[in-house]
């Protein structure tokens, strides 16, 4: 998967492939997820939120 370019892609696309990853590889950890991929993690917050999705760090998923 490829973050790099998660401004433009679809944003249920990528709010699947995120909690996908976050799910199974980052223990739902969003900073770890971020510093893994080199995204700017407030702005994937932004992106995924601008779509309605909210990131709950108790659930370490986007809902």
């Amino acid at each position: 998967m490829n973050l790099t370019k998660f401004a433009t892609m679809d944003p249920v696309l990528l709010f699947s492939l995120v909690n996908t990853k976050l799910r199974d590889d980052f223990n739902g950890d969003l900073d770890q997820l971020a510093a893994f991929y080199e995204v700017d993690k407030e702005a994937l917050i932004a992106r995924l939120a601008s779509a309605g999705f909210d990131f709950l760090p108790e659930a370490g998923q986007f809902r």
